[in-house]
């Protein structure tokens, strides 16, 4: 299913990695409301095949060549407005993120799997930013049933660089088939999909010798992925520059992992670090 790299301005020469996009990071870089690029968007029509349209939000700079590519689904009766705080902080960090409409609001976690797979493919072969993606190096996110979509199309598409399930729910408890770097988001005030059934079951069901994280929210509730949230933010941009542009620069916002307990952003934080993928 994975598409060829699109054609396009050739990337930079960097001596050690020729995926890194923009300057050195700093704690101020990845807490920004706004990164290093400029962004443009491009709305997606409801007619396309196998998913409900969205909007695509992509870095307007080519002379550091092609993109990474991210696409996040909703929750469930959501709509990719709830996502869409993710689409400009994330694409101005070096990315080109596709929010999506599912089919319906009521969509079960593998449908959502399955539309995100149709719009990563949508997104590398069809869109009008084709040109600008490498479809080489793509990721996932979701929330809710999108975030057990996230994971349900992560273990079916195991070429994928990188995956973000946000306070997911799914049926399915055991992800040990899976194979690409996970970061699983929970919420510790969840109702919805209680860390308890959700989120550390997903986690600790994905193999040891996967590069992995658990971050859970310190009095968050299900619905803390819907509104602009800098801890969210930052953690997902460092996963994704680490593992869909092989970014080693980012791996200090990773690992050692942060302190949890009283006074801190965290109520639990699990992780695989050091990260070798």
């Amino acid at each position: 299913m994975a598409a060829a790299v699109a054609a396009g301005t050739a990337a930079p020469a960097h001596a050690d990695n020729p995926y890194e996009r923009g300057p050195a990071p700093t704690e101020q870089s990845v807490t920004a409301l706004r990164g290093p690029f400029d962004t443009d968007t491009v709305s997606v029509s409801s007619l396309v095949s196998g998913f409900g349209g969205g909007t695509i939000y992509y870095p307007t700079d080519r002379s550091e060549g092609t993109f990474g590519g991210v696409v996040i689904a909703p929750g469930y009766t959501a709509s990719q407005s709830s996502m869409s705080w993710y689409g400009e902080r994330i694409a101005s960090q070096g990315f080109v993120v596709f929010t999506i409409d599912t089919i319906t609001r009521y969509d079960q976690p593998n449908s959502r799997g399955r539309q995100l797979d149709a719009a990563l493919d949508y997104l590398v072969e069809d869109s009008r930013v084709a040109d600008r993606v490498d479809g080489s190096r793509l990721a996932v996110m979701g929330h809710s049933m999108g975030g057990g979509g996230t994971l349900a199309i992560a273990e079916d598409r195991p070429e994928l660089q990188a995956a973000i399930p946000l306070t997911p729910w799914h049926t399915q408890k055991n992800w040990s088939d899976l194979e690409v770097p996970t970061l699983v988001i929970g919420a510790e005030n969840d109702s919805v999909a209680s860390v308890r059934t959700h989120s550390i079951p997903f986690y600790e069901s994905l193999p040891s010798s996967l590069d992995r994280a658990y971050l859970e929210l310190r009095g968050a509730s299900h619905f803390a992925p819907n509104v602009s949230n800098t801890t969210i933010a930052r953690y997902s941009i460092s996963w994704l520059k680490r593992f869909v542009d092989d970014d080693t620069r980012y791996e200090q916002f990773l690992c050692p992992p942060p302190r949890t307990g009283f006074g801190t952003d965290f109520s639990d934080y699990r992780d695989s670090c050091p990260h070798g993928s």
